[in-house]
């Protein structure tokens, strides 16, 4: 006789949009996604007796960005930290590029899971990154530009007080603050002689 025919996803619940045709027959599941995956049983029985058959559906995605690259102004000397993540299956593998040419590891370059980190930036680092995410079912790409700052200390207009009045006996605060990229250092000097902390 004409077996009955039932499916069933094994550890779960079949889909809710899934369609059976061919007088059961057929399992149709439109536009799969990553939670339909997973053991199917098709059973077919009658009076003679039953059969089971089950099958495994593994769904795969193309690459699809998490966290993206921003466009970033760093001082000369301070660190670079960039991550990007993208989600997939498998799971994507990064590479990464710098003015269209690869990047590899150096001595104050590490690139670990999507992380790219440059200790103490110089000049020469500036430029484009792209940061590429890929697995056999496809690559994408982010892209970012680095900017490093250097310039030597400079004085702004408002700070260039020739003169300061103070009444004897009174406090005095005289501001040093000039604009410099690395952070500069400051020293004092009274005259020709270096300035030492002392009480007061």
């Amino acid at each position: 006789p004409v077996p009955t025919i039932s499916w069933r996803k094994v550890n779960g619940h079949n889909p809710s949009k899934a369609r059976l045709r061919k007088s059961q027959a057929v399992l149709e599941i439109p536009n799969v996604q990553l939670e339909d995956a997973g053991m199917y049983e098709c059973k077919a029985e009658n009076s003679r007796g039953r059969n089971v058959f089950r099958g495994q559906l593994q769904v795969y995605t193309y690459p699809h960005w998490v966290e993206k690259l921003n466009d970033t102004q760093l001082d000369s000397g301070d660190q670079l930290r960039w991550e990007c993540k993208a989600t997939g299956k498998p799971r994507p593998t990064y590479h990464w590029l710098k003015n269209g040419v690869p990047l590899w590891p150096q001595s104050r370059i590490e690139m670990v899971n999507g992380v790219l980190m440059i200790h103490s930036v110089n000049l020469s680092d500036a430029g484009m990154y792209q940061c590429l995410a890929e697995n056999k079912y496809g690559t994408i790409y982010a892209s970012a530009e680095l900017k490093i700052l250097a310039s030597a200390p400079t004085f702004p207009q408002n700070q260039m007080r020739k003169t300061i009045i103070v009444t004897k006996g009174q406090e005095v605060v005289i501001e040093c603050k000039p604009q410099a990229s690395p952070k500069p250092t400051i020293t004092w000097k009274k005259g020709d002689k270096a300035l030492r902390e002392s009480k007061r």
